[in-house]
Order: structure tokens, then sequence, then C-alpha cells
């Protein structure tokens, strides 16, 4: 039906020599790429300071990747079973759900050993980063600690008196629209795949309870991305990524 309405508005065409078309212009449409590209002028030093810090971090220091995942949502989706026309019956959720609020996530990726540490807020200020800083570095005393951060505001303030009361810790940025190059992204995307999507929640308290389950589990068999990527180009956009065992 889609098809039909469509050919009608340019005459009497087939599906399959619009298919033909396609295929030779090599036009899939059910692919869609999206980019963002970074236009930071120090993108190549910073760049290679955190991929040195990956592939030759400095002795005796530990390395931490640290982000959030704001505003996940707390959704209850409608579960049921639907009958096929062939007899056959495959349950699912539907496509409607009701919200109960949201919740903040704060990670920190250990980047030796692959373990997580987690923190969630209802709030993402300055305040809740530095709590969360806190507790991460408590993990590691008497030890030099580098932390690979994005460029958000509550990360990066004019006059950082944290940092100066804190002198064995050691913030790096990576470039502006260059979120890949931190390694906990990669672990959101499993988080994301592995516990959020399509679950049902039907309260703040509940979510935060399967995203904490998660993490313990997760961290039993914790294990460190291997780093393959050889050099990084500005505006290259294939194999961006760790390359991940999982």
């Amino acid at each position: 039906m889609e098809w039909k309405s469509h050919c009608s508005t340019i005459g009497d065409v087939s599906k399959d020599f619009v298919w033909r078309i396609l295929k030779k212009h090599d036009i899939q449409l059910q692919r869609k790429h999206s980019w963002c590209v970074s236009t930071d002028p120090e993108f190549a030093s910073k760049a290679a300071d955190i991929v040195g810090l990956y592939l030759d971090p400095p002795n005796n220091a530990v390395v931490i990747c640290v982000d959030e995942k704001p505003a996940i949502q707390a959704l209850e989706r409608a579960q049921g079973w639907l009958k096929l026309p062939n007899g056959k019956a495959i349950t699912g959720y539907s496509h409607e759900y009701k919200r109960h609020g949201t919740i903040n996530l704060f990670a920190a990726f250990e980047v030796s050993t692959g373990l997580i540490q987690s923190m969630q807020s209802t709030r993402r200020r300055r305040k809740e980063f530095l709590q969360f800083m806190n507790e991460v570095i408590s993990q590691h005393p008497h030890q030099e600690i580098h932390v690979i951060l994005d460029n958000l505001r509550t990360h990066k303030p004019k006059h950082d008196m944290w940092l100066a009361r804190h002198k064995q810790v050691h913030f790096h940025y990576t470039p502006t629209h260059a979120s890949w190059l931190n390694q906990v992204e990669v672990w959101f995307s499993i988080l994301t795949r592995h516990a959020l999507k399509k679950a049902s929640f039907v309260s703040v308290n509940q979510l935060i309870e399967a995203i904490e389950k998660y993490c313990q589990a997760y961290n039993q068999n914790a294990h460190p991305f291997e780093w393959t990527k050889k050099k990084v180009f500005q505006r290259t956009l294939k194999n961006k990524y760790a390359n991940l065992h999982n």
C-alpha cells in the first residue's frame, strides 16, 4: 500500500523497477548513518593525549573514564501475547508505555581492569559530579589518577578548588564532538543493550535497582576493552570504537 501510494505520483512505475534503480546506485533504505565531525583546533594533541593514556599509561597510575548518562527513563511497557493468522503466538512489548520519572547515572570505567563504579542521582550538577569523584578516588588511595572526561561545564569550572585539593588527580578532556574517545561511552551502550532497552520499570526505584544489579553482575566478569585503533583521524568515521569481546 505504501509503495502504491508513492508510485501513483510518478506514473505507472512498478516496485521492481524502483528497487532495481536503488540497487544500481547502492541505496539501502533500511540503513541510516549519522556523524559529528570534531572541529576542535586542538583535536590532534587532545586525542594523542588520551590514546597515549590507553596504550601507555604512566607507571603505577590509574586511568579512569568518567561520564554521565542523563535522564534515564523508568518506562512501564505493556507486555502481552499476539496471535498470528497462522495460529502461532508471539510475546513482546507494545509501543505504548507509562513514564515514572528519570534518573541520572554517573559511571567510572577503569581502563586497566574494566571495572565499573557507578552512582545514581536525581540531579547532575557540579555538586553531584564531585560527590561521585570523591567516591572514585577513595578506591585508589595514594595513587596517581588520570581521569578522561568530556567538555561538560560541570567538569571544567574556571577555578577548580577540588583539583587544587587533590593534586594526585589529573583531568584530561576529549576534543569537542569526540566523545567516542571516552571508553565509558562504549560501556554505556553495553548497559543500554543488556539492561535498559525494551525493559519495563514501574518506578524509579526499580530502575535504580536494575542498574545496580547489572553493574554488580558486570564487574564479576569485567575485563578491559582491547583498544585496537592504530590511528585517530579528525575526519575519519569508521572503526572508531574499541574492539569488544561482548
